[in-house]
This record gives C-alpha cells, structure tokens and sequence, in this order.
C-alpha cells in the first residue's frame, strides 16, 4: 500500500523554456532578460492555477486572452502576458457595456458630432482605453478603487507590456497581483445595483407599447427619485435619443414625453445644456425630423432655456472635447497648444464664456494648465501654457468660484496627489487670483496657495468648504 504510484501533477511552467535561450544565443540573437528567470517562473507555477481555479466556468469560456496569458506566464514571457491579460480586461468590460445598453455608454463616452459614428458593438473597438474606464465608472460598472487600479495597469501595459520598448523586467509577483486584479475586480465582478435598474428601465422603456397609467407612472417616478442624479443625466440622454429616432414607435414616444419630465428634474443641469447643444446640432446639420422631435423634447419638460442661442457653443464644446483627447494622448505637448488657441479664438473676454460650456472649459483648462506630473515642462504644454493662464486670467470674480469648483472634481484631485501637480495647481491659482476682485474670493484662493502645495485634499478641507460656502454648493 505505501507503493501506490501517484499521478503526476500537471506543469504550468516549461521546463525547457531554456532551451529557446540557449538557441538565441547560439544564432548571435539578445537573449538576456528575454524569458523570466526560473525562480519567477516557479512562483507562477505555484499560485496560477488556484486563481484560474476560483473563476466560475461561465467566466473562464470564451476567455481566450487568458489562455494567452498562461501560455505566455509558461514560457517566462511575461510582458506578452501583460498585454494579453489587459485584452481580457477590455473584452469584458466590452460585455459589461453591452450588457448595460450601447446607447447610454455612447452617450456617456462620445461628445459633440462624434457620437453618430458610434452606434454598433464593432464601435466599441474605436473607443480609447481610458475612455472605457472613465466611462465605465462614471456608469458604475465599475467602482472607484477598480478604475485606479485599471488605471495604473493600464499605464504599466504602455509603459512595460510587450507592444512598447522598455528594458525593464516583470517579475512575478507583479504579474500575479496584475491578475488577481483582473479576475477579482473584473472578471468576477458586477455592476452595481443601481447600474442595473437604470439598464432594466431602458430596456423596458423601448418595448413597453402600451399606455403608462398613473399608478405606473407615480411608482417610476419614486425610483427615478431615489437614483443618483448622474444616473439620470444617463437616463434623460438615452430618452432624447429614443424620442428623436425615426423608428421610434408613437407609444414609446408619449410614454416617454411623461417619465421625461421626473428624470428632467432629477438630473444635473451639465447634462440638460449637453442636450441643448445636441438639438443646435441638429439644426446646423440640417436634420430637420429629429430637430422639430428634438424642440419638443424640450418643450415637453419645460427646458428651452438650456438650449443653446448659438452655434458658437457648440463648436467650443466639441472642441473641449478634443483638447481633453489630445492632452491623454500620445505626444500632447505638440498637439494641445493647436486645439486650445482654436477655443480661445472664440473667446476674448469674460462675457464670451457661456454657461453652456463654461464650467467644462474651466475644468479641462486647469487640468491641462496642472499636467501630467511629469517632470519634462513640468508635466504642461509648454505652447499650450500661454492659452490655459490667459483663460484663467479672465475669469475674475465670475467664474472663479467654477475654478474652485473643478479642483474638487475626481480627474483633478487624481493629478493633485503628485507634487509637480500641486505646484503647477498654484501656479494656475496665482493667474486665477489677479483677475479677482472679490475679497471673500481671494481669501478662498489664499487659503488654497498656503494649504495645497503639502496636501492635494485641501479644496475638500472643513475650512475651504466653510471659507466658500456662498459661492459653492457642497453636499
């Protein structure tokens, strides 16, 4: 009985995943650093299989770049590894938007006169990686901590996967933690409950062809209530969609016509001028039919004054729009500066800011005057430097407290966590301050200028928030 033959445990790891090493050289190839060492390739070994394991099978099918993933962790490739895992990351996220409704993802994600090129699944493939993740979240697809994480991931796959030059070497841990991410916070995750109410009120919404009565429509609206605003702003954007569209059955239109009205109310005001701007684009574009379905729209929720009077908004906003593009893309420190002098040829004083793009503007100025964090130019475009301060100087007492506002936002206080932001931050701050007069306002700006450069949380301290109480709605 204690010679009972064992069956061999099956090996993840190659064991002659050397040999290719001794060929390279061989023929005069590079061959140091080219596989992972095998003490990393043993600790793969040893804990890959148990996180594969934990996955449910409905996760695993289909999962073809995590095939790839084992392959590549096999053989001690592992910045081919990274990129394949990252591949599994997108396809799923892919699934979770398809899950959740194109139509509200595109409407989230596109801005301007890009959101018609984007309507199938196959689109999907069009869209930027970091825009998937921000879109994602704001859905709630995703949570906060899984975006940061995807975040940094996302920057290690560019910086050290496979797809891009580097000398540095993976090590194992580092994969494994890469995974564990992946499977944990992705591939086992959920949308949140209220991600997936407003997915079943969309689909609903399409397919119901009868009457709403008033029991229906008391109930809708108490849940439409009890959402959060950003969710509806999601909400009103796919309703105008339907209600404009052609083939949009008469019924699905009056039912709409009534719920619009609650979730009009619900949502925050940013997302009814977008809306606006969206109704001026039809009528530039000469799309007459859904243009008069769009001036309806509006005329039903009581919203003609959040269109737009003029085509000059909307040609600024999509033009934020391509700023924020370029200055997340590669090489933004040539391609900001062109974009930004084309919105400042639309404005040359304070007055000429609208309420329809100013608070964006604002926003994705100081994240652009702030930078990257690098330390090249001090993370700025050094052309784009002149335009952003220039901006910021003619906001004065007006729109200064939009400034504030914006450093509280999420992308802005994930760039205040790095020194060299914090620094251009006060330097932004200074040019924000010589066109104040405001007393309250400029002790606001001190305030900023003493406390920031130690501690990126300041525009969220007690004493900021009391400081800006009359100028800032905090919740």
């Amino acid at each position: 009985m204690n010679n009972l033959i064992q069956k061999p445990q099956m090996q993840l790891v190659d064991p002659q995943a050397q040999m290719i090493v001794d060929v390279l050289e061989s023929i005069g190839l590079p061959h140091d650093n080219i596989i992972a060492s095998a003490e990393d390739r043993a600790i793969i070994g040893q804990s890959l299989p148990a996180l594969i394991e934990s996955l449910p099978p409905e996760a695993k099918q289909g999962a073809r770049y995590l095939s790839k993933f084992v392959v590549g962790a096999g053989f001690g490739l592992f910045d081919y590894s990274l990129n394949a895992i990252w591949n599994e990351v997108v396809l799923d996220l892919h699934k979770k938007v398809i899950a959740y409704g194109l139509d509200i993802f595109y409407d989230a994600a596109i801005g301007g006169k890009n959101r018609e090129f984007y309507q199938t699944e196959e689109d999907l493939r069009s869209v930027k990686d970091s825009t998937l993740l921000d879109t994602c979240r704001k859905l709630e697809l995703i949570s906060e901590t899984t975006s940061k994480k995807l975040k940094h991931m996302l920057d290690m796959r560019n910086d050290i996967g496979i797809s891009h030059p580097t000398n540095y070497t993976i090590n194992a841990y580092e994969l494994l933690a890469w995974l564990t991410n992946c499977i944990k916070d992705v591939l086992k995750d959920r949308p949140t409950e209220s991600a997936l109410q407003v997915q079943a009120f969309i689909q609903n919404l399409r397919s119901y062809t009868q009457p709403l009565d008033a029991a229906n429509l008391s109930g809708i609206t108490g849940k439409i209530n009890e959402l959060a605003s950003h969710h509806c702003g999601n909400v009103l954007r796919t309703m105008f969609g339907i209600y404009v569209a052609h083939d949009t059955d008469p019924q699905v239109r009056k039912n709409i016509s009534l719920l619009s009205i609650p979730v009009w109310r619900a949502s925050n005001d940013d997302f009814k001028y977008r809306l606006g701007l969206t109704l001026e684009g039809y009528n530039t574009n000469l799309h007459k039919d859904k243009y008069d379905l769009g001036a309806q729209f509006f005329q039903v929720v009581n919203g003609n004054a959040f269109r737009s009077n003029a085509e000059r908004a909307i040609l600024v906003d999509g033009l934020v729009d391509t700023l924020l593009e370029k200055h997340h893309a590669w090489d933004n420190y040539h391609h900001e500066a062109p974009v930004a002098d084309e919105i400042m040829s639309y404005i040359h004083n304070q007055q000429d800011i609208l309420q329809n793009f100013g608070p964006k503007l604002i926003k994705i100025f100081l994240m652009c005057r702030i930078g990257n964090g690098r330390a090249y130019n001090n993370g700025v475009s050094p052309r784009g430097i002149g335009y952003y301060d220039r901006l910021l100087v003619l906001l004065g007492d007006a729109w200064a407290p939009s400034a504030l506002a914006a450093l509280t936002s999420y992308e802005i206080q994930l760039q205040l966590s790095e020194e060299i932001c914090r620094k251009q931050a006060c330097k932004a701050l200074e040019k924000l301050k010589s066109g104040v007069v405001n007393q309250r306002l400029l002790e606001c700006i001190d305030f900023l200028l003493v406390n920031l450069p130690g501690n990126g949380k300041a525009p969220l301290d007690s004493r900021f928030k009391q400081l800006t109480a009359g100028y800032l709605t905090w919740p």
